[in-house]
Protein backbone atom coordinates (compact mmCIF):
# COMPACT_ATOMS: atom_id res chain seq x y z
CA UNK A 1 0.00 0.00 0.00
CA UNK A 2 3.04 2.25 0.10
CA UNK A 3 2.72 2.88 -3.63
CA UNK A 4 -0.81 4.23 -3.25
CA UNK A 5 -0.75 8.01 -3.66
CA UNK A 6 -4.02 9.89 -3.41
CA UNK A 7 -7.61 8.64 -3.54
CA UNK A 8 -7.87 7.87 -7.27
CA UNK A 9 -6.42 4.99 -9.28
CA UNK A 10 -3.40 5.76 -11.40
CA UNK A 11 -4.07 5.29 -15.11
CA UNK A 12 -1.41 5.49 -17.77
CA UNK A 13 -2.32 7.83 -20.64
CA UNK A 14 -1.53 7.39 -24.33
CA UNK A 15 -2.94 8.53 -27.66
CA UNK A 16 -3.72 6.54 -30.77
CA UNK A 17 -7.05 5.01 -29.72
CA UNK A 18 -9.33 3.78 -32.49
CA UNK A 19 -13.04 3.22 -33.02
CA UNK A 20 -13.96 5.43 -30.08
CA UNK A 21 -16.47 8.29 -30.43
CA UNK A 22 -16.49 11.08 -27.86
CA UNK A 23 -19.81 12.81 -27.13
CA UNK A 24 -21.51 9.91 -28.86
CA UNK A 25 -24.74 10.77 -27.06
CA UNK A 26 -25.01 13.69 -29.46
CA UNK A 27 -26.49 11.17 -31.89
CA UNK A 28 -29.77 11.86 -30.06
CA UNK A 29 -29.73 15.39 -31.46
CA UNK A 30 -28.68 14.17 -34.91
CA UNK A 31 -31.64 11.77 -35.02
CA UNK A 32 -33.95 14.55 -33.82
CA UNK A 33 -32.74 16.76 -36.67
CA UNK A 34 -33.36 13.95 -39.16
CA UNK A 35 -36.82 12.98 -37.94
CA UNK A 36 -37.93 16.60 -37.66
CA UNK A 37 -36.67 17.36 -41.15
CA UNK A 38 -34.82 20.38 -39.81
CA UNK A 39 -31.71 19.77 -41.90
CA UNK A 40 -33.59 19.68 -45.19
CA UNK A 41 -35.78 22.66 -44.22
CA UNK A 42 -32.79 24.84 -43.29
CA UNK A 43 -30.90 23.74 -46.42
CA UNK A 44 -33.83 24.67 -48.64
CA UNK A 45 -34.24 28.02 -46.87
CA UNK A 46 -30.57 28.93 -47.30
CA UNK A 47 -30.20 27.63 -50.86
CA UNK A 48 -30.15 31.20 -52.30
CA UNK A 49 -26.87 31.77 -50.45
CA UNK A 50 -25.13 28.64 -51.73
CA UNK A 51 -22.34 29.59 -54.11
CA UNK A 52 -21.69 27.71 -57.32
CA UNK A 53 -19.40 24.70 -56.89
CA UNK A 54 -19.54 25.07 -53.12
CA UNK A 55 -18.45 21.94 -51.27
CA UNK A 56 -20.47 22.51 -48.11
CA UNK A 57 -24.19 23.23 -48.00
CA UNK A 58 -25.07 26.45 -46.06
CA UNK A 59 -27.88 24.69 -44.24
CA UNK A 60 -25.57 21.89 -43.06
CA UNK A 61 -23.00 24.45 -41.90
CA UNK A 62 -25.61 26.36 -39.88
CA UNK A 63 -26.98 23.13 -38.40
CA UNK A 64 -23.47 22.01 -37.43
CA UNK A 65 -22.93 25.23 -35.49
CA UNK A 66 -26.32 24.81 -33.79
CA UNK A 67 -25.45 21.23 -32.84
CA UNK A 68 -22.11 22.39 -31.42
CA UNK A 69 -23.94 25.03 -29.33
CA UNK A 70 -26.47 22.45 -28.14
CA UNK A 71 -23.57 20.25 -27.03
CA UNK A 72 -22.13 23.12 -24.99
CA UNK A 73 -20.16 25.27 -27.45
CA UNK A 74 -20.22 29.05 -27.17
CA UNK A 75 -18.40 30.24 -30.30
CA UNK A 76 -18.14 29.37 -34.00
CA UNK A 77 -14.82 27.56 -33.54
CA UNK A 78 -16.48 24.99 -31.27
CA UNK A 79 -17.85 23.34 -34.40
CA UNK A 80 -14.46 21.61 -34.37
CA UNK A 81 -15.85 19.14 -31.81
CA UNK A 82 -18.16 17.87 -34.54
CA UNK A 83 -15.45 17.91 -37.18
CA UNK A 84 -13.48 15.45 -35.06
CA UNK A 85 -16.28 12.86 -35.28
CA UNK A 86 -17.28 12.55 -38.98
CA UNK A 87 -18.73 9.08 -38.40
CA UNK A 88 -21.54 10.66 -36.36
CA UNK A 89 -21.80 14.23 -37.67
CA UNK A 90 -20.65 13.82 -41.28
CA UNK A 91 -18.32 16.24 -43.07
CA UNK A 92 -18.02 19.56 -41.24
CA UNK A 93 -16.82 22.80 -42.83
CA UNK A 94 -13.59 24.49 -41.78
CA UNK A 95 -13.62 27.46 -39.41
CA UNK A 96 -12.99 30.01 -42.23
CA UNK A 97 -15.88 28.55 -44.25
CA UNK A 98 -18.18 28.81 -41.23
CA UNK A 99 -17.15 32.43 -40.63
CA UNK A 100 -17.71 33.35 -44.27
CA UNK A 101 -21.24 31.92 -44.18
CA UNK A 102 -22.11 33.94 -41.05
CA UNK A 103 -20.79 37.09 -42.74
CA UNK A 104 -22.81 36.32 -45.88
CA UNK A 105 -26.04 35.77 -43.95
CA UNK A 106 -25.39 38.86 -41.83
CA UNK A 107 -24.96 40.92 -44.99
CA UNK A 108 -28.29 39.60 -46.29
CA UNK A 109 -29.96 40.99 -43.18
CA UNK A 110 -33.75 40.54 -42.87
CA UNK A 111 -33.94 38.19 -45.87
CA UNK A 112 -31.68 35.60 -44.26
CA UNK A 113 -33.40 35.96 -40.88
CA UNK A 114 -36.81 35.52 -42.49
CA UNK A 115 -35.63 32.41 -44.34
CA UNK A 116 -34.28 30.77 -41.18
CA UNK A 117 -37.37 31.67 -39.15
CA UNK A 118 -39.70 30.35 -41.84
CA UNK A 119 -37.89 27.00 -41.83
CA UNK A 120 -38.07 26.82 -38.04
CA UNK A 121 -41.82 27.50 -38.06
CA UNK A 122 -42.37 24.83 -40.69
CA UNK A 123 -40.47 22.22 -38.70
CA UNK A 124 -42.13 23.20 -35.41
CA UNK A 125 -45.52 22.31 -36.83
CA UNK A 126 -44.25 18.83 -37.78
CA UNK A 127 -42.55 18.26 -34.42
CA UNK A 128 -45.69 19.16 -32.47
CA UNK A 129 -47.68 16.77 -34.64
CA UNK A 130 -45.14 13.98 -34.02
CA UNK A 131 -45.16 14.67 -30.27
CA UNK A 132 -48.93 14.31 -29.98
CA UNK A 133 -49.96 14.35 -26.32
CA UNK A 134 -46.44 15.46 -25.33
CA UNK A 135 -46.62 18.63 -27.43
CA UNK A 136 -47.27 22.04 -25.82
CA UNK A 137 -50.56 22.37 -27.72
CA UNK A 138 -52.09 19.20 -26.26
CA UNK A 139 -54.24 21.32 -23.89
CA UNK A 140 -55.69 23.34 -26.77
CA UNK A 141 -53.87 26.53 -25.77
CA UNK A 142 -50.26 27.63 -26.23
CA UNK A 143 -48.59 29.89 -23.67
CA UNK A 144 -45.80 32.25 -24.75
CA UNK A 145 -43.67 33.97 -22.10
CA UNK A 146 -41.81 37.17 -22.97
CA UNK A 147 -38.80 38.13 -20.91
CA UNK A 148 -35.64 40.20 -21.28
CA UNK A 149 -32.14 38.92 -20.62
CA UNK A 150 -28.92 40.84 -20.06
CA UNK A 151 -25.96 39.47 -22.03
CA UNK A 152 -22.66 40.87 -20.83
CA UNK A 153 -19.93 41.96 -23.24
CA UNK A 154 -16.28 41.99 -22.26
CA UNK A 155 -15.12 43.92 -25.32
CA UNK A 156 -16.37 46.87 -27.36
CA UNK A 157 -18.96 45.17 -29.57
CA UNK A 158 -21.45 46.97 -31.76
CA UNK A 159 -24.52 48.13 -29.80
CA UNK A 160 -22.99 47.01 -26.49
CA UNK A 161 -23.84 49.75 -24.00
CA UNK A 162 -24.35 50.29 -20.31
CA UNK A 163 -27.37 48.40 -18.98
CA UNK A 164 -29.92 49.28 -16.32
CA UNK A 165 -27.99 47.05 -13.91
CA UNK A 166 -24.87 49.15 -14.48
CA UNK A 167 -23.22 46.35 -16.45
CA UNK A 168 -22.13 46.47 -20.10
CA UNK A 169 -23.56 44.47 -22.98
CA UNK A 170 -26.83 43.76 -24.79
CA UNK A 171 -30.45 43.37 -23.69
CA UNK A 172 -32.27 40.87 -25.96
CA UNK A 173 -36.00 40.29 -25.55
CA UNK A 174 -36.86 36.59 -25.72
CA UNK A 175 -40.06 34.61 -26.16
CA UNK A 176 -40.53 30.99 -25.05
CA UNK A 177 -43.36 28.51 -25.47
CA UNK A 178 -44.05 27.07 -22.02
CA UNK A 179 -44.23 23.27 -22.01
CA UNK A 180 -45.78 23.28 -18.55
CA UNK A 181 -44.67 21.42 -15.46
CA UNK A 182 -44.10 18.23 -17.47
CA UNK A 183 -41.44 19.62 -19.79
CA UNK A 184 -39.14 22.52 -20.53
CA UNK A 185 -39.77 25.15 -23.20
CA UNK A 186 -38.74 26.21 -26.68
CA UNK A 187 -37.78 29.66 -28.04
CA UNK A 188 -40.03 31.41 -30.54
CA UNK A 189 -38.63 34.94 -30.49
CA UNK A 190 -35.28 36.65 -29.93
CA UNK A 191 -35.03 40.38 -30.52
CA UNK A 192 -31.47 41.68 -30.23
CA UNK A 193 -31.36 45.10 -28.56
CA UNK A 194 -28.65 47.43 -27.23
CA UNK A 195 -27.77 47.19 -23.57
CA UNK A 196 -29.60 50.45 -22.79
CA UNK A 197 -32.89 49.24 -24.30
CA UNK A 198 -35.73 49.78 -21.86
CA UNK A 199 -37.32 46.85 -20.05
CA UNK A 200 -40.83 48.19 -20.69
CA UNK A 201 -40.46 49.37 -24.30
CA UNK A 202 -43.89 48.64 -25.79
CA UNK A 203 -42.71 48.60 -29.43
CA UNK A 204 -40.19 45.87 -28.63
CA UNK A 205 -42.82 43.77 -26.86
CA UNK A 206 -45.11 44.10 -29.86
CA UNK A 207 -42.34 43.07 -32.25
CA UNK A 208 -41.36 40.10 -30.06
CA UNK A 209 -45.00 39.00 -29.88
CA UNK A 210 -45.32 39.18 -33.66
CA UNK A 211 -42.16 37.10 -34.07
CA UNK A 212 -43.50 34.55 -31.59
CA UNK A 213 -46.90 34.28 -33.27
CA UNK A 214 -45.24 33.79 -36.66
CA UNK A 215 -43.46 30.73 -35.24
CA UNK A 216 -46.69 29.03 -34.12
CA UNK A 217 -48.92 26.85 -36.32
CA UNK A 218 -51.64 28.91 -37.99
CA UNK A 219 -54.44 27.62 -35.77
CA UNK A 220 -52.78 29.32 -32.79
CA UNK A 221 -52.79 32.76 -34.36
CA UNK A 222 -56.59 33.00 -34.15
CA UNK A 223 -59.41 31.97 -31.83
CA UNK A 224 -58.01 32.90 -28.39
CA UNK A 225 -55.81 29.78 -28.41
CA UNK A 226 -52.60 31.63 -27.58
CA UNK A 227 -51.75 33.21 -24.24
CA UNK A 228 -49.12 35.99 -24.12
CA UNK A 229 -47.65 36.29 -20.64
CA UNK A 230 -45.22 38.95 -19.36
CA UNK A 231 -43.95 40.42 -16.13
CA UNK A 232 -44.50 44.07 -15.22
CA UNK A 233 -42.23 45.14 -18.12
CA UNK A 234 -45.17 44.37 -20.40
CA UNK A 235 -47.66 46.33 -18.31
CA UNK A 236 -47.68 49.45 -20.49
CA UNK A 237 -50.60 51.32 -22.05
CA UNK A 238 -49.35 50.76 -25.61
CA UNK A 239 -48.70 47.03 -25.30
CA UNK A 240 -51.94 46.21 -23.46
CA UNK A 241 -53.88 48.29 -25.98
CA UNK A 242 -52.24 46.35 -28.83
CA UNK A 243 -53.14 43.07 -27.13
CA UNK A 244 -56.69 44.25 -26.44
CA UNK A 245 -57.21 45.05 -30.12
CA UNK A 246 -56.62 41.35 -30.76
CA UNK A 247 -58.73 40.28 -27.81
CA UNK A 248 -60.96 38.09 -29.93
CA UNK A 249 -58.08 35.74 -30.67
CA UNK A 250 -55.36 36.53 -28.16
CA UNK A 251 -55.42 36.14 -24.37
CA UNK A 252 -52.98 37.78 -22.01
CA UNK A 253 -51.94 38.37 -18.44
CA UNK A 254 -49.32 41.11 -17.99
CA UNK A 255 -47.72 42.16 -14.73
CA UNK A 256 -48.56 45.60 -13.39
CA UNK A 257 -46.54 47.97 -11.25
CA UNK A 258 -48.11 48.79 -7.88
CA UNK A 259 -48.92 52.50 -8.21
CA UNK A 260 -50.42 54.80 -5.60
CA UNK A 261 -53.80 54.38 -7.28
CA UNK A 262 -53.64 50.60 -7.03
CA UNK A 263 -52.29 50.81 -3.49
CA UNK A 264 -55.23 52.94 -2.37
CA UNK A 265 -57.75 50.74 -4.22
CA UNK A 266 -56.49 47.64 -2.42
CA UNK A 267 -57.40 49.25 0.90
CA UNK A 268 -60.99 49.67 -0.28
CA UNK A 269 -61.51 45.98 -1.12
CA UNK A 270 -63.71 44.40 1.59
CA UNK A 271 -62.29 41.43 3.47
CA UNK A 272 -65.02 39.16 2.09
CA UNK A 273 -63.85 39.83 -1.48
CA UNK A 274 -60.43 38.22 -0.97
CA UNK A 275 -59.98 34.59 -2.08
CA UNK A 276 -57.23 32.30 -0.74
CA UNK A 277 -54.47 31.75 -3.30
CA UNK A 278 -53.95 28.19 -4.54
CA UNK A 279 -50.97 26.03 -5.43
CA UNK A 280 -50.58 23.93 -8.62
CA UNK A 281 -51.75 20.82 -6.74
CA UNK A 282 -54.98 22.61 -5.75
CA UNK A 283 -53.99 23.14 -2.13
CA UNK A 284 -54.71 26.50 -0.52
CA UNK A 285 -51.68 28.74 -0.06
CA UNK A 286 -51.89 29.87 3.55
CA UNK A 287 -51.01 33.49 4.12
CA UNK A 288 -51.81 34.60 0.56
CA UNK A 289 -55.02 36.02 -0.89
CA UNK A 290 -56.23 37.16 -4.31
CA UNK A 291 -58.75 39.85 -5.13
CA UNK A 292 -60.03 41.80 -8.13
CA UNK A 293 -60.10 45.57 -8.14
CA UNK A 294 -62.97 47.61 -9.53
CA UNK A 295 -62.83 48.08 -13.29
CA UNK A 296 -62.77 51.84 -12.87
CA UNK A 297 -59.62 51.83 -10.76
CA UNK A 298 -57.34 52.58 -13.71
CA UNK A 299 -58.21 55.28 -16.23
CA UNK A 300 -57.11 55.15 -19.85
CA UNK A 301 -56.52 51.40 -19.99
CA UNK A 302 -58.31 49.00 -22.40
CA UNK A 303 -62.01 48.48 -21.79
CA UNK A 304 -62.78 45.18 -20.11
CA UNK A 305 -59.29 44.72 -18.69
CA UNK A 306 -59.37 42.97 -15.30
CA UNK A 307 -56.93 44.04 -12.59
CA UNK A 308 -56.11 41.31 -10.07
CA UNK A 309 -54.01 41.77 -6.95
CA UNK A 310 -52.28 39.23 -4.73
CA UNK A 311 -51.38 40.01 -1.14
CA UNK A 312 -49.30 37.70 1.03
CA UNK A 313 -47.27 37.58 4.16
CA UNK A 314 -43.61 38.04 3.24
CA UNK A 315 -41.06 35.39 4.06
CA UNK A 316 -39.31 35.80 7.42
CA UNK A 317 -36.58 38.40 7.08
CA UNK A 318 -37.93 39.83 3.81
CA UNK A 319 -37.87 43.61 3.57
CA UNK A 320 -41.18 45.27 2.80
CA UNK A 321 -41.53 47.87 0.04
CA UNK A 322 -43.28 51.21 0.35
CA UNK A 323 -45.99 49.86 -1.99
CA UNK A 324 -46.85 47.04 0.39
CA UNK A 325 -49.87 47.40 2.66
CA UNK A 326 -50.50 46.42 6.29
CA UNK A 327 -47.35 44.27 6.35
CA UNK A 328 -48.44 42.30 3.27
CA UNK A 329 -46.53 42.05 -0.01
CA UNK A 330 -48.61 43.24 -3.01
CA UNK A 331 -48.30 42.15 -6.64
CA UNK A 332 -50.72 42.79 -9.50
CA UNK A 333 -51.43 41.78 -13.06
CA UNK A 334 -53.98 42.58 -15.75
CA UNK A 335 -55.79 40.13 -18.01
CA UNK A 336 -58.59 39.94 -20.55
CA UNK A 337 -59.68 36.43 -19.51
CA UNK A 338 -63.16 36.41 -18.04
CA UNK A 339 -64.34 32.84 -17.55
CA UNK A 340 -61.73 31.68 -15.02
CA UNK A 341 -61.85 32.33 -11.22
CA UNK A 342 -59.35 34.88 -9.92
CA UNK A 343 -57.38 32.32 -7.88
CA UNK A 344 -56.82 30.17 -10.97
CA UNK A 345 -55.91 33.24 -13.02
CA UNK A 346 -53.36 34.29 -10.41
CA UNK A 347 -51.82 30.80 -10.37
CA UNK A 348 -51.61 30.83 -14.17
CA UNK A 349 -49.82 34.15 -14.14
CA UNK A 350 -47.49 33.13 -11.31
CA UNK A 351 -46.33 30.17 -13.37
CA UNK A 352 -44.69 32.71 -15.66
CA UNK A 353 -41.74 32.24 -13.32
CA UNK A 354 -40.83 29.23 -15.45
CA UNK A 355 -39.53 31.75 -17.99
CA UNK A 356 -36.58 32.26 -15.65
CA UNK A 357 -35.71 28.60 -16.14
CA UNK A 358 -35.78 29.12 -19.92
CA UNK A 359 -33.44 32.10 -19.55
CA UNK A 360 -31.07 30.01 -17.45
CA UNK A 361 -31.08 27.29 -20.12
CA UNK A 362 -30.43 29.90 -22.82
CA UNK A 363 -27.46 31.28 -20.91
CA UNK A 364 -26.07 27.75 -20.75
CA UNK A 365 -26.66 27.32 -24.50
CA UNK A 366 -24.79 30.01 -26.36
CA UNK A 367 -26.29 33.08 -24.69
CA UNK A 368 -23.65 33.53 -22.02
CA UNK A 369 -22.16 36.08 -24.38
CA UNK A 370 -22.54 37.21 -27.99
CA UNK A 371 -19.28 36.02 -29.59
CA UNK A 372 -19.30 38.13 -32.75
CA UNK A 373 -18.50 41.81 -33.16
CA UNK A 374 -21.22 43.23 -35.41
CA UNK A 375 -24.90 43.38 -34.56
CA UNK A 376 -25.94 41.76 -37.85
CA UNK A 377 -23.65 38.81 -37.12
CA UNK A 378 -25.00 38.42 -33.61
CA UNK A 379 -28.55 38.39 -34.95
CA UNK A 380 -27.57 35.26 -36.90
CA UNK A 381 -25.97 33.91 -33.73
CA UNK A 382 -29.28 34.39 -31.89
CA UNK A 383 -31.02 32.31 -34.55
CA UNK A 384 -28.38 29.60 -34.06
CA UNK A 385 -28.94 29.70 -30.31
CA UNK A 386 -32.69 29.32 -30.83
CA UNK A 387 -32.18 26.30 -33.10
CA UNK A 388 -29.92 24.74 -30.47
CA UNK A 389 -32.50 25.36 -27.75
CA UNK A 390 -35.24 23.94 -29.96
CA UNK A 391 -33.25 20.74 -30.43
CA UNK A 392 -32.77 20.52 -26.66
CA UNK A 393 -36.56 20.87 -26.25
CA UNK A 394 -37.69 18.72 -29.17
CA UNK A 395 -35.44 15.75 -28.40
CA UNK A 396 -36.92 15.22 -24.89
CA UNK A 397 -40.41 15.90 -26.24
CA UNK A 398 -40.04 13.15 -28.86
CA UNK A 399 -37.72 10.68 -27.16
CA UNK A 400 -37.68 11.01 -23.37
CA UNK A 401 -40.29 10.24 -20.73
CA UNK A 402 -40.98 11.04 -17.10
CA UNK A 403 -38.42 13.01 -15.13
CA UNK A 404 -35.88 12.98 -17.98
CA UNK A 405 -38.19 15.19 -20.05
CA UNK A 406 -37.55 17.99 -17.57
CA UNK A 407 -33.76 17.77 -17.65
CA UNK A 408 -32.16 21.08 -18.50
CA UNK A 409 -29.26 21.40 -20.98
CA UNK A 410 -26.48 21.02 -18.41
CA UNK A 411 -27.87 17.73 -17.18
CA UNK A 412 -28.55 16.44 -20.69
CA UNK A 413 -24.93 17.12 -21.61
CA UNK A 414 -23.47 15.58 -18.48
CA UNK A 415 -25.53 12.39 -18.51
CA UNK A 416 -26.46 11.77 -22.14
CA UNK A 417 -24.48 13.74 -24.71
CA UNK A 418 -21.09 13.27 -23.03
CA UNK A 419 -21.39 9.47 -23.12
CA UNK A 420 -18.66 7.86 -25.20
CA UNK A 421 -19.23 4.84 -27.42
CA UNK A 422 -17.41 2.36 -29.57
CA UNK A 423 -18.14 2.50 -33.28
CA UNK A 424 -18.44 -0.82 -35.07
CA UNK A 425 -18.97 -1.45 -38.78
CA UNK A 426 -20.77 -4.67 -39.69
CA UNK A 427 -22.65 -5.48 -42.86
CA UNK A 428 -21.77 -2.06 -44.28
CA UNK A 429 -23.65 -0.42 -41.41
CA UNK A 430 -22.21 1.56 -38.52
CA UNK A 431 -23.26 0.88 -34.96
CA UNK A 432 -22.55 2.83 -31.79
CA UNK A 433 -22.00 0.63 -28.75
CA UNK A 434 -22.36 2.56 -25.51
CA UNK A 435 -20.66 1.44 -22.32
CA UNK A 436 -22.72 -1.06 -20.37
CA UNK A 437 -21.66 0.42 -17.01
CA UNK A 438 -22.75 4.01 -17.87
CA UNK A 439 -25.77 4.68 -15.61
CA UNK A 440 -27.79 6.35 -18.38
CA UNK A 441 -27.07 4.00 -21.29
CA UNK A 442 -30.63 2.65 -21.12
CA UNK A 443 -32.00 6.20 -21.32
CA UNK A 444 -29.94 6.82 -24.48
CA UNK A 445 -30.80 3.54 -26.21
CA UNK A 446 -34.50 3.76 -25.35
CA UNK A 447 -34.60 7.35 -26.64
CA UNK A 448 -32.94 6.31 -29.89
CA UNK A 449 -35.49 3.51 -30.26
CA UNK A 450 -38.38 5.98 -29.86
CA UNK A 451 -36.88 8.28 -32.47
CA UNK A 452 -36.32 5.46 -34.93
CA UNK A 453 -40.01 4.48 -35.00
CA UNK A 454 -41.12 8.00 -35.89
CA UNK A 455 -42.02 8.50 -39.55
CA UNK A 456 -39.42 10.12 -41.77
CA UNK A 457 -40.24 13.57 -43.19
CA UNK A 458 -41.47 13.94 -46.73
Amino acid sequence: MKNLIGSYPRVRIEGGGRAVVSQAGGVLLVETVRKAGLDTAISAALSPWRKARAVHDPGKILMDVALAVALGGDCLADVGTLRAEPAVFGPVASDPTVSRLIDTLAAAGPKALAAIRSARAEVRKRVWKLAGASSPDSTGQVTVDLDGVLVLAHSDKQDATATWKKTFGHHPLMGFVDHGCGGTGEPVAALLRPGNAGSNTAADHITATQLALAQLPKQYRRGCRTLIRTDSAGGTHEFTAWLAQRGRWLSYPVGMTITDTIHQAVGRVPATAWTPAVEPDGEIRHGAWVGELDGGTLKGWPTGMRLIVRKERPHPGAQLRFTDADGLRLTAFATNTTEIPVAALELRHRQRARAEDRIRAARATGLRNLPLHKTAQNRIWLEIVQIALELLAWMPMLALTGETRRWEPRRLRLRLFSAAAQIITTGRRRHLRFARHWPWTDVITNAIARLEVLPNPG
